[in-house]
């Protein structure tokens, strides 16, 4: 997996099992979900707010292993609050 890739499993709201990954590129994150391994990769321009949680707990895990620099989790932090702006971060 590139070092701009992040991937994860999660259920849907019908309780089905759903992979989503999420690719930086350009300095933005791009989202992308399938529901079983063959079926085709599929853009989700407006991820929930789960997703970006789960992208932001990854790229905390990442940055003392050097995969991100240490300004990657502002940025994360930042696009979530743009898009849900009643979400608070721990300190």
């Amino acid at each position: 997996m590139p070092k701009a890739e992040i991937s994860w499993k999660r259920l849907d709201d019908e309780g089905e099992k759903l992979q989503v990954y999420a690719q930086r590129i350009g300095g933005q994150w791009h989202f992308h979900r399938r529901r079983r391994r063959f079926d085709p990769w599929e853009a989700d321009p407006q991820p929930p707010l789960e997703d970006w949680m789960e992208l932001l707990d990854a790229v905390r895990r990442g940055v003392p292993r050097r995969r991100y620099p240490p300004d990657e989790i502002e940025r994360v932090q930042s696009a979530i609050r743009e898009r849900f702006p009643e979400v608070a971060f721990d300190p």
